[in-house]
């Protein structure tokens, strides 16, 4: 069983930037995948990014691209989502999802792939 972890949310003003992370309680990531996705109000949960975690490749949602930076640390098993020039548009509960390694990028962004979540945290962006 996997347990993952979400903090650094809040309320910021448009442009600002917040740093999210998601602390995970697996041994091992070696085999595996994370993804950050996000919810807004009314929306169907949506993919924003994920890295594999052995290659480290990226895989972002169009949307945030140039904006956000998907990471990992290796030692503390934490995979981080920094959010740069916030808008509005970006209100959400965002949540960091886990699932076993796939080389396919359809795969990686696909909400029903991923076996894990955490329990979400919520950013806000005032215009």
């Amino acid at each position: 069983q996997v347990q993952l972890v979400e903090s650094g949310g809040g309320l910021v003003q448009a442009g600002a930037s917040l740093r999210l992370s998601c602390a995970a309680s697996a041994r091992t990531f070696s085999s595996w995948a994370m993804g950050w996705f996000r919810q807004a109000p009314g929306k169907e949960r949506g993919f924003v990014a994920a890295i594999r975690w052995s290659s480290g490749s990226i895989s972002y949602a169009d949307s945030v691209k140039g904006r956000f930076t998907i990471s990992r640390d290796n030692d503390k098993i934490t995979v981080y989502l920094q959010m740069n020039s916030l808008k509005p548009e970006d209100t959400a509960i965002y949540y960091c999802a886990a699932r076993g390694m796939t080389y396919n990028d359809s795969e990686l962004r696909r909400r029903g792939g991923y076996s894990y979540w955490g329990q979400g945290t919520q950013v806000t962006v005032s215009s």
